[in-house]
């Protein structure tokens, strides 16, 4: 029972000091700042910080945005992150976000037959469609 409680108060203040925010982003200050607003809805702002956080954007208000923003992760690997945004949605890349797994061949071969014989298979389909319509117009009369 002891040994019990020993341990779990143990486990208690190793997750406290895994939670504490590291004192070196908490001391961290805005080293560069600015931002500019057109009367036309074009802005663009840039700022970086002394624990190495940066960002800058520019864009058109509501219709399109480029920027990138760079950071440190808790390991110390750098994360870089650049983006657009536009009517087609948001498009972030870097090397840290993950990547589908490649398409398997049998995927890939019927993707290349559909793309191949759809054409035959709609000009099928419309013969099809001409002979239901002759027998409708057969069985009206």
């Amino acid at each position: 029972m002891n040994k019990l409680l020993i341990c779990s108060l143990f486990i208690c203040l190793l997750s406290l000091v895994a939670a504490r925010p590291n004192e070196y982003d908490a001391v961290a200050e805005t080293r560069s700042f600015s931002t500019e607003v057109k009367e036309d809805g074009s802005y663009q702002y840039q700022y970086d910080t002394t624990n190495g956080i940066a960002a800058q954007e520019s864009g058109i208000g509501g219709h399109y945005a480029s920027g990138s923003a760079a950071y440190y992760a808790p390991d110390g690997q750098l994360i870089t992150l650049s983006y657009t945004a536009d009517d087609n949605g948001f498009h972030p890349s870097g090397n840290h976000l993950p990547t589908p797994p490649p398409i398997p061949n049998a995927i890939l071969k019927a993707l290349e037959y559909i793309r191949t014989h759809s054409n035959e298979e709609e000009r099928q389909g419309a013969v099809e469609n001409k002979q239901q319509t002759k027998l409708a117009i057969r069985y009206r009369q």
